[in-house]
């Protein structure tokens, strides 16, 4: 009896205490030869001193470390230590095994990050406009009637088309020209990683054409409308009186004042709100160079497949570089019944991405010398290393112009530009270097998208130095946003399946018919302090992971938190070249 008493202690001891401390993994996966590891958490005070690798099949341990770096408090936890599992490299499906606590089960092979680009263009199909693919019906079939324009408010534009920004069907020129500069990225880098089972309209169905390309000439069809001319270009569609409650697109009933047709705000490059809130402008710059350069590095890509549309969008990428000189300056998002807008406060980097991407379509040096020139001012994107910022204050988060002029032939250009990569990403890791999952960005809303551009702009100084200085951090940040984080959630909705991913997204089709946001990246944590701040935020469920929020970050599956679980556009996009580029890491591996 007494031994029976001892052994049901020693067990109801273990699993009390087992509650208390927890193994964050990668659920995605690691290539072979990637930068691996895990981080433990506790509640507990706790000295880790070695940890194995355990087959999942068998349940043999397969390898043991003292690979391990103590980082002391963090977060909610009292304990945590990094490990680092890097050297082994054996496919197969595992689990770790430190101090009688077990890791989610993991799989390190070189196929693992196949198909995750072509799975995001998911929920870039759900986010369409005009016709929906998902739901096999068009909305917005009236947009929309001009505003803010001198001589023509008022009048009827037809700017049918593109996508909703996330659970609001608000449609901004910066976000999708972001976008579709992202998705036109990514192919251009990584063309054998996108497959083609869609057709233009995101309809089942191969068309010859990669859905990558498909996803983007359906952006670019909508950004030719928002600039019908030289000199005339629209910024958005809607405004914060979208935010009317959960509907679905195809059943909008909010009423701007003319039936179903929605304001189409003309870009004026001066202050703009209909009523008491208004935005910063100062330019048109901005906006204008955000034309010109997803129309410059589609003329490329989409020649060989639309030649005569890829010959007007030439025209029109040299026109919008041309206008955003004329009048330089930010020209910010509008709202009208709260204080929340994008509030991009930079416009050089556009500059700079419009002008080299212009260089390298029409080889005129002058593009080359002006984006050099343009790059000069903005040498890091401010965001980088900040504890805070506004939102989308610094946009976009990535900076690409610099990864091209990086890698131009003229050695007095790379090496500014490449010193210029450097010291962004550097800034980073000294803000992250000493936590334990080397989380450098700071927690504004949606951190997932500054966490999205950190390893974007890691993995491509990396390619063009081969400096690898830079490669844990990158690892950390990418392994994050696939559950090595606080929380051991995935960032994107049902990827990977099997995994801890967000289930409850702040999303119209989810919380009105059930529909799944499927590929769609969520906000991400954001401080406690912003969370508390923000208006109309209300959780309706018991949250699951209440015991992991603290004061530095919280994170919610719940559709009441639009803060932390509402997916975007732009951000789902912006993964596109990463994980591309990792697919493609994979498959040369295998060769």
């Amino acid at each position: 009896m007494k031994l029976f008493v001892i052994i049901w202690f020693i067990s109801t001891a273990s699993f009390l205490y087992a509650q208390k401390s927890w193994i964050r993994i990668n659920q995605l996966g690691y290539l072979c030869d990637d930068v691996k590891t895990a981080v433990f958490v506790s509640m507990d005070e706790i000295n880790l001193l070695s940890f194995e690798l355990v087959e999942e099949s068998t349940n043999e341990h397969v390898w043991k470390s003292d690979r391990i770096k103590s980082f002391g408090a963090y977060g909610a936890f009292r304990n945590t230590f990094r490990l680092d599992f890097s050297d082994f490299t054996k496919e197969g499906n595992y689990y770790i095994r430190a101090d009688q606590f077990t890791s989610p089960v993991f799989r390190i092979s070189n196929d693992v990050y196949n198909g995750s680009a072509d799975y995001i263009l998911k929920y870039m199909r759900q986010q369409r406009c005009g016709y929906n693919p998902f739901l096999k019906d068009s909305c917005h079939t009236r947009d929309g009637f001009i505003v803010d324009h001198p001589a023509r408010s008022g009048e009827h534009i037809d700017v049918k088309g593109g996508w909703h920004d996330a659970t609001d069907y608000l449609q901004y020129l910066t976000t999708s020209a972001n976008a579709v500069y992202q998705m036109l990225f990514a192919y251009s880098e990584n063309p054998e990683s996108f497959g083609d089972e869609y057709d233009e309209n995101g309809n089942p169905g191969s068309n010859g054409i990669p859905d990558i390309l498909d996803e983007a000439k359906w952006g670019l069809d909508w950004l030719v409308k928002m600039n019908p001319e030289y000199g005339v270009m629209f910024n958005q569609i809607a405004d914060d009186r979208d935010h009317a409650g959960f509907r679905l697109p195809n059943k909008d009933s909010v009423n701007y004042g003319k039936g179903f047709e929605r304001p189409v705000y003309f870009v004026t490059g001066k202050q703009q709100g209909l009523s008491k809130y208004k935005n910063r402008s100062t330019g048109v710059s901005s906006s204008a160079a955000k034309f010109a350069s997803a129309f410059a590095l589609g003329v490329e890509l989409l020649k060989n497949f639309y030649p005569d549309f890829s010959a007007m969008i030439k025209a029109k990428a040299e026109e919008a570089y041309t206008y955003a000189k004329s009048d330089l300056g930010v020209n910010q998002t509008a709202s009208y019944k709260s204080p929340y807008f994008y509030e991009e406060d930079n416009y050089v980097d556009d500059l700079e991405l419009a002008a080299i991407q212009l260089y390298r379509t029409t080889n005129e040096e002058e593009y080359l010398y002006e984006a050099a020139e343009w790059g000069k001012v903005e040498p890091v994107t401010p965001w980088m290393g900040a504890d805070s910022a506004r939102h989308y204050q610094w946009y976009p988060f990535v900076n690409l112009g610099h990864y091209y002029l990086a890698n131009d032939p003229d050695t007095n250009i790379s090496k500014r530009f490449v010193n210029y990569m450097w010291q962004g990403l550097n800034r980073i890791y000294q803000r992250g270097k000493d936590n334990p999952f080397l989380i450098g960005i700071p927690f504004i809303w949606c951190s997932n998208n500054l966490a999205a551009a950190a390893i974007t702009q890691a993995h491509l100084y990396q390619k063009t130095t081969g400096d690898n200085r830079f490669a844990e951090m990158e690892a950390a940040l990418r392994d994050w946003l696939f559950g090595c984080n606080p929380w051991g959630t995935s960032m994107i909705v049902g990827f990977p399946e099997n995994a801890d991913h967000p289930t409850d997204p702040h999303s119209s089709l989810w919380v009105k018919e059930g529909y799944q946001t499927y590929g769609g990246l969520v906000d991400g944590p954001i401080y406690a302090s912003i969370f508390n701040y923000l208006q109309g935020l209300t959780l309706v469920r018991e949250d699951p992971y209440a015991e992991f929020q603290s004061l530095e970050h919280v994170y919610h599956d719940d559709y009441g938190d639009y803060s932390t679980n509402e997916p975007t556009m732009d951000g789902t996009a912006s993964l596109s070249y990463y994980l591309s580029a990792k697919q493609k890491e994979g498959m040369e591996a295998k060769r």
